[in-house]
C-alpha cells in the first residue's frame, strides 16, 4: 500500500517542478491582465484596488497581511501558500475555501502554472522580466513606488464629514494627473472602536437589522416587503420577510444558490403580481418564476442571456440590472476588465481611424475592443427577444449601481471612476445615462480631460464625453444609488422634503492616501435634475486612526419607508428610520 503522506510530498515535489518550469514572465502578463486590478504582486505595479497585495504571497500564511481584513474563514484555514497549495485554491477558490471572498479562478492549469511560477520566482529573487512595452496603467516610467499611507493629519478632511455637510465637486478645478503620488491605502477593517456612533440628522436612529448573512449586497423590496438580497461571494440569493414591526428579519431562506457572483436583483414586470425574478451574474442575465410570497426559487433558472462580455476573467464582476419604465428594455451595466487597457498586455490592440468608425458604427461611440468589448458599458436588450444587446452607453468605467429615477423615467449609473492619477483624480460619480452617451473611458475624462496614459490615441473623441452630473471626492468608491419614494407613508418614514432626493452609498477606497467614502449620502433634486452637490447622511464608519469599522456597500426602501443598509466589510444589515 502507498503512503499517503509520500503521495502528497510527491505531488507537491511535482507542482514545484512544473511551476519552476512554467513561464514566470507570461504568468506576470496574465496577472496583470486578470488579477492586477484587485491585487500587486510587485511595487508599484498597478493593483491593490479592492484586494489584498499578494507581494511575497509564496511561503507565506495565509491571512497574514496586516494591512488587510481577511474573511475569517481564510484566517482559520491554516494554509500556507506553497505551489501546491496555490494550484489546489486558484483551480477553485470558494472549493478550496468555502465562504472565501477571492471568487475569481484561474481553471486553465497552463495560465495558473505561469502565475504560480511568477509568484515564486519573485520570491526567490530570480524573475528576470523580457522587454515589453511600458505599462499604460501605471505611473510613468521610473515613479517611486507609492508610500506607505501616513498616520491621518489632525485636520484630515474626512475627519470634517457629518450629516448636513454640502459637498461639490468642480470639474473646472480638478488638479492635474499625477499631482500627488498614487498611493495604496488599503481599508483594514477594524473591530468598532469603544464609543464609535453611527451619526444622522435629527430625527433618524440607525439598528442593527441583521447580522445572520455573508457579504450582503445589493438589495430589492418585493411588492408584500419581503427583502431579496445578494450574497455575491457566496453565490445565493437570499429572502429576508421582515418582523411585524419592521426591525428585524422574522425569517431568512435561501432563494436561489450556485449562481456565479450574483448582484443585481429586478422583479418583472413592474407592478404588484411580478411573475420573474432576474438576477444578474458576473457574465450572464437568469430569471426565476416567481410568485408574489416564494421565498424559494420554484425550479431551475432560466437563462435570459448566455454571455454578456467575450472576455469573462479580471477585473470588475458585479452586474447590476433594471427594467425600462415601459417594460420593453433590460439594461445591464457591465464594469471594464481593467482599470485602463495595459498596452503589455495588448487587451486592445491599435485599430486604424477606418476601423474605428466601422467598429463604433456598430458597437457605439466610444466603445472599447478587445478584451474590453461590451465591458465599461450599459448593455440594452428588447424584453421578450433573443436578439443580442446593444451598447446602451459607453465610456463608464464600473457602473456598480444601476437604478431608474421614478419621477423622470432617468435611467442612472453609480460608478467607480479609474485610480492611479493622484489622490484627486478621478472623481467617482452618479449621473443620468444618456443613449449613445459615451463617457470617456479610458481615453477622456470628466468632459475634455485626456488621460495621460492615452495622450494623443483618440483625439476624435476630444470633446464628446458627457460630464456627469454628481461628482464624489476621487477614491470615494460610489456603489449605489436610491431614490426615496415621494409616497413613502409608513410609520417610519422619512420627512417629505428627502421624497425623490437620491441616497448613494460611498464604499470606501484603496487609492488615496487619506481615507475618503465610508458613508450614505443624499442628492438633492430640484424638479428631478440633480443640483450636483451631495450632503452627507450618515457618517462615522471611520475611526480615529483612519481605519473604517465598516463598508456600507448597498441601500433599500421598505414598505414602512425605513432605510436598510448593506454593510458587506462587518457582514451587517443596518435599519434607519425617522420619528417625530
Amino acid at each position: 500500500m502507498i503512503n499517503k503522506k509520500l503521495l502528497l510530498a510527491m505531488a507537491a515535489v511535482t507542482l514545484t517542478h512544473s511551476a519552476l518550469a512554467a513561464d514566470a514572465n507570461a504568468g506576470k502578463a496574465l496577472f496583470k491582465a486578470q488579477c492586477g486590478l484587485c491585487h500587486s504582486a510587485e511595487a508599484n505595479d498597478n493593483g491593490g484596488a479592492q484586494g489584498p497585495s499578494l507581494q511575497g504571497v509564496f511561503g507565506r500564511k495565509a491571512a497574514t497581511n496586516e494591512q488587510f481584513s481577511y474573511t475569517e474563514v481564510l484566517k482559520k484555514s491554516g494554509l500556507s501558500w506553497d505551489a501546491a497549495t496555490l494550484d489546489r485554491f486558484l483551480t477553485n477558490p470558494t472549493a478550496a475555501v468555502p465562504g472565501s471572498a477571492m471568487v475569481i479562478a484561474l481553471p486553465d492549469n497552463t495560465e495558473r502554472a505561469n502565475v504560480i511560477a511568477y509568484f515564486q520566482a519573485l520570491k526567490e529573487g530570480t524573475f528576470k522580466e523580457a522587454q515589453r512595452p511600458a505599462f499604460a496603467g501605471g505611473p510613468p516610467p521610473g515613479a517611486a513606488p507609492p508610500p506607505a499611507p501616513a498616520a491621518p493629519a489632525a485636520d484630515a478632511d474626512w475627519k470634517k464629514d457629518a450629516p448636513g455637510r454640502v459637498h461639490k465637486v468642480d470639474v473646472d478645478t480638478l488638479p492635474k494627473p499625477y499631482a500627488t503620488t498614487s498611493a495604496n491605502n488599503f481599508p483594514r477593517l477594524i473591530p468598532k472602536p469603544a464609543g464609535a456612533e453611527l451619526k444622522l440628522p435629527k430625527g433618524f436612529k440607525v439598528d442593527v437589522y441583521t447580522r445572520e448573512l455573508t457579504a450582503p449586497r445589493a438589495m430589492v423590496v418585493a411588492p408584500n416587503g419581503d427583502i431579496f438580497i445578494s450574497e455575491t461571494n457566496t453565490g445565493r440569493v437570499k429572502v429576508m420577510r421582515p418582523s411585524a414591526d419592521g426591525s428585524k428579519p422574522q425569517q431568512i431562506t435561501v432563494f436561489a444558490q450556485g449562481l456565479l457572483q450574483p448582484l443585481g436583483i429586478a422583479f418583472y414586470p413592474a407592478g404588484d403580481k411580478p411573475q420573474w425574478v432576474y438576477i444578474a451574474e458576473t457574465n450572464r442575465v437568469v430569471r426565476y418564476a416567481y410568485a408574489v410570497g416564494d421565498t424559494v426559487a420554484k425550479g431551475v433558472p432560466e437563462v435570459v442571456v448566455p454571455k454578456l462580455s467575450p472576455v469573462t476573467g479580471g477585473g470588475h464582476f458585479t452586474r447590476d440590472i433594471a427594467f425600462s419604465p415601459d417594460g420593453k428594455r433590460m439594461f445591464v451595466s457591465v464594469g471594464s476588465q481593467s482599470n485602463v487597457p495595459e498596452k503589455a498586455t495588448t487587451p486592445m490592440p491599435a485599430k486604424t481611424p477606418a476601423e474605428i468608425k466601422a467598429w463604433e458604427a456598430e458597437h457605439g461611440l466610444g466603445a472599447a475592443w478587445g478584451n474590453e468589448e461590451n465591458r465599461a458599458d450599459v448593455l440594452a436588450f428588447e424584453v421578450g427577444s433573443n436578439k443580442p444587446g446593444k451598447v446602451f452607453a459607453s465610456g463608464i468605467r464600473n457602473c456598480v449601481g444601476l437604478t431608474v429615477q421614478p419621477a423622470t423615467g432617468a435611467l442612472w449609473c453609480t460608478t467607480n471612476e479609474r485610480d492611479n492619477l493622484g489622490d484627486n483624480l478621478v472623481p467617482d460619480y452618479s449621473t443620468r445615462v444618456q443613449e449613445g452617451g459615451f463617457y470617456g473611458w479610458p481615453w477622456y475624462y470628466m468632459g475634455k480631460n485626456e488621460d495621460p496614459r492615452f495622450a494623443g490615441e483618440r483625439p476624435d473623441l476630444a470633446g464628446k464625453a458627457i460630464v456627469p452630473d454628481v461628482r464624489y471626492t476621487s477614491h470615494s468608491a460610489s456603489v449605489d444609488l436610491e431614490f426615496y419614494p415621494k409616497n413613502a407613508t409608513g410609520s417610519s418614514a422619512f420627512p417629505a422634503e428627502y421624497a425623490g432626493d437620491g441616497f448613494a452609498v460611498l464604499h470606501g477606497s484603496w487609492n488615496r492616501g487619506e481615507r475618503t467614502g465610508h458613508k450614505i449620502v443624499r442628492l438633492p433634486m430640484k424638479d428631478g435634475i440633480p443640483t450636483g452637490e451631495y450632503i452627507d447622511f450618515m457618517t462615522g464608519f471611520i475611526g480615529d486612526d483612519g481605519n473604517p469599522w465598516g463598508r456600507p456597500v448597498a441601500i433599500t426602501v421598505t414598505k414602512d419607508g425605513s432605510m436598510l443598509v448593506s454593510d458587506d466589510g462587518a457582514n451587517v444589515v443596518y435599519r434607519i428610520s425617522y420619528s417625530k
